[in-house]
């Protein structure tokens, strides 16, 4: 097998059996089998990747309750968590004889732990007790094996919420977050129990129930549900008519599996395919559907709602997945995606501002991070031929959350007066050095980030400009595409750097742009300091490179990125900046706003930089070990990187109807596309060394541009590749051949 990408990996550890690189593969492995939901489940400073036992967008979804994977502990058995990296609501605690002290939640070494995205297994090793488990889409179920047949015991447990005794079972419900959105369940178990009595001693806010029986082993099903109990209980007996944990597995593995198939890749190791295919998994985690028989409750209103037949999905961090995961879907799950802005549009109908959402979870917009990007998704999906949605009800969503709420971030409220500055002179002002906070509204940790908010309005504003025109607004349209441009306001031309300003116009002297601006720089930026946010202008990066003042010094400051030193020890950068790992100089891997940094290139006439970056930090930072994600996975936001990227294109700009051209790992992709077409890239000679395009054709024709469009991918076809190891230079590098930026207004 030729060397590629990965292929000299070997995983400090996987469950899979993997001989490397060196050999064939000794049986044909369907896509899910390359899944490893253990990599990256040790993070390098903040939270790791979790091992979710899930199916394709649903609603009910699992993993170990234990502090990291490092733990030899874990709490009980889990039962659905409620939101992405969030705890489990209810717990199970299977327990061998009869304590005198019945703990609510036990706590357990484990051994033998083996994870699939369709089934969990572990022994509880002192305690001699085995554990089976499988989910459908809103049930699961478990098999509890103990160690002898004698009295065994279950614990089912609730915090904040209460439970009762029912024929079968146990059902009731848990307050999430404090309330009042509310998780129901309602669980049952073969083996009749020959005692159920309430756990005493716990107080008022937890519930726990004994269950008793003279068996070896307990099998248990369970339904959840947002509604009540009854619909916890019809959810079970829709999807699970059996305690056989096999049969569960199974259909959950070829649900994966048609999932996972709608793209096809060849050519490379396991490793990279595994790398590849779990990405592609953790996608799959969010956004999850809640609609339960035709109807779905909304933490927005705090009511229950038919559907309609229309399925209705929540829990989305959109500041991380606008930029690859929903575009990602848009090509292989266009109904899924066409639901998930349905879904928006619901929420803010049914919100009493009527803004759309930011961060949509079960519990409601939590509004976290900055800006307001749904309107990138709305607008990527209907420019790439989504339909099925009020373009016009979206469109009036998005314009007030961007015309009448403030920009401040991690908080919703109407504006403020800075938010009226911004609407007056066209930047969110910074506060001097030592001048105290004088906006209440403003988070005391989080800042008011007012570079990250101005450029982030400034993409947010070219989008619904776009929506605009498309709705013959013509007034809007020139408006907010004025307002794009407002990331100039803040460009000192004499850095190069974005920079910020305070309310009476000058830029904030003296200043650092790697360590000005506090903890994770939030008092001008967000997360990542001025070298990521340099390069924030997804929409117009044509006008980046002129603002730069050409393509050769555009370049010179994108190499510099790589380059620049981090400027203190790494204890002392990441103290401040912990999100900003995965460093090659001053790039991050690790955070959302530098995903399309490496592709820039194209847009200076050196695609062949774009490839040689995009190969080496795939290399770098994506591997099938314990440690192969750098960064914070928000959800599939940084796995859609790596499927677009492994691939061998990626966009660059939600929104528009184009895609950049990269390098493949692979030697051919095929991609099922939601409307039946296929759309295939192949790389000949692709290896890892072979990673820069000679020439390309597309469609038998060839190709110099270092980019295609969707109604190109959209029409199916072929994108042929030829790789080599040495760069070609003048492949894609004609100035007229760029990709396409924002519309001039001057």
């Amino acid at each position: 097998m030729k060397k590629v990408l990965y292929c000299y990996l070997i995983p400090v550890f996987i469950f899979f059996a993997f001989s490397g690189c060196k050999g064939k593969a000794v049986a044909e492995k369907s896509p899910v089998d390359y899944v490893n939901p253990y990599m990256g489940n040790i993070s390098h400073l903040l939270v790791p990747t979790y091992p979710t036992v899930h199916l394709p967008n649903s609603m009910l979804r699992v993993y170990p309750e234990r502090n990291d994977y490092t733990s030899d502990l874990i709490s009980g058995l889990p039962v659905a968590v409620t939101s992405h990296r969030g705890s489990s609501a209810f717990n199970l605690s299977p327990i061998s004889g009869t304590p005198e002290n019945m703990p609510a939640v036990k706590r357990y070494t484990y051994d033998n732990e083996k994870v699939t995205p369709y089934r969990y297994s572990v022994d509880l090793d002192e305690d001699n007790i085995h554990v089976d488990f499988a989910p459908s889409h809103q049930s699961g179920v478990y098999a509890i094996t103990f160690d002898k047949e004698t009295v065994n015991q279950l614990v089912i447990n609730t915090r904040n919420g209460k439970l009762e005794q029912t024929p079968n079972g146990i059902s009731g419900f848990q307050l999430i977050d404090g309330g009042p959105t509310t998780i129901y369940v309602y669980v049952e178990t073969e083996q009749p129990a020959e005692k159920i009595e309430k756990l005493a001693g716990l107080n008022g806010r937890n519930d726990a129930y004994v269950l008793t029986f003279n068996a070896k082993q307990i099998n248990l099903r369970y339904g959840i549900s947002f509604i009540d109990a009854q619909q916890a209980e019809k959810n079970l007996k829709r999807e699970i008519n059996t305690y056989k944990v096999e049969d569960i597995a199974q259909a959950g593995r070829k649900i994966w599996n048609e999932a996972l198939g709608k793209i096809e890749v060849t050519g490379a190791c396991d490793n990279a395919k595994t790398v590849f295919y779990t990405s592609l998994y953790r996608v799959y985690e969010r956004m999850i559907c809640i609609s339960e028989d035709g109807r779905y409750y909304s933490a927005t209103d705090g009511q229950v709602h038919n559907d309609d037949g229309n399925p209705f999905y929540t829990d989305d961090w959109i500041w991380d997945t606008y930029r690859a995961a929903h575009p990602l879907r848009v090509l292989i799950e266009a109904e899924r995606e066409t639901n998930m802005i349905q879904s928006y549009i619901r929420m803010a109908q049914q919100s009493p501002d009527g803004w759309m959402p930011t961060f949509p979870e079960i519990t409601g917009d939590s509004h976290r991070m900055n800006s307001n990007h749904a309107v990138a998704v709305i607008w990527d999906a209907y420019c790439k031929g989504l339909r099925g949605f009020d373009l016009e009800a979206a469109y009036n969503a998005c314009k007030g959350a961007l015309t009448e709420k403030s920009f401040l971030p991690w908080t919703k409220v109407p504006n403020t007066s800075i938010d009226v500055f911004y609407h007056d002179k066209g930047y969110f002002p910074a506060l001097k050095p030592g001048e105290k906070e004088y906006i209440q509204e403003a988070n005391s940790w989080e800042k008011r980030q007012p570079v990250a908010v101005t450029l982030g309005t400034a993409y947010d504003h070219w989008c619904l400009s776009q929506i605009a025109k498309e709705l013959g607004k013509t007034d809007d349209y020139k408006l907010f595409l004025a307002k794009s441009y407002n990331y100039r306001n803040l460009y000192n031309s004499e850095t190069g750097f974005f920079h910020p300003k305070s309310i009476d116009g000058k830029f904030i002297e003296p200043f650092d742009y790697i360590f000005s601006g506090g903890p994770g720089a939030r008092e001008y930026y967000d997360e990542n300091n001025a070298w990521t946010y340099r390069w924030d202008v997804p929409h117009n990066p044509a006008d980046l490179v002129k603002l730069m003042g050409s393509a050769e010094n555009f370049v010179k400051n994108m190499d510099q990125t790589y380059r620049q030193p981090l400027g203190k020890s790494k204890f002392e950068f990441y103290a401040q900046l912990p999100d900003q790992t995965g460093n090659v100089g001053q790039f991050s891997m690790a955070n959302e706003p530098s995903f399309h940094i490496p592709y820039l290139y194209n847009y200076a006439g050196e695609p062949w930089m774009t490839q040689k970056r995009i190969r080496t930090l795939l290399k770098e930072w994506y591997r099938n070990d314990l440690m192969g994600v750098p960064g914070d996975e928000d959800g599939g936001g940084m796995s859609a990187f790596v499927v677009f990227s492994s691939m061998g294109f990626y966009p660059v700009t939600p929104g528009s109807p184009t895609y950049n051209i990269g390098s493949p790992v692979f030697d051919r992709i095929k991609v099922r596309l939601s409307n039946g077409n296929t759309f295939e890239v192949e790389a000949q000679n692709n290896s890892e060394d072979n990673k820069y395009i000679q020439s390309a054709t597309l469609n038998g024709v060839e190709w110099n541009k270092p980019w295609f469009s969707q109604e190109e991918l959209s029409k199916g076809g072929k994108l042929v590749l030829v790789m080599g190891n040495k760069a070609n230079k003048a492949w894609g590098a004609s100035p007229e051949n760029v990709p396409p930026s924002a519309e001039s207004i001057e």
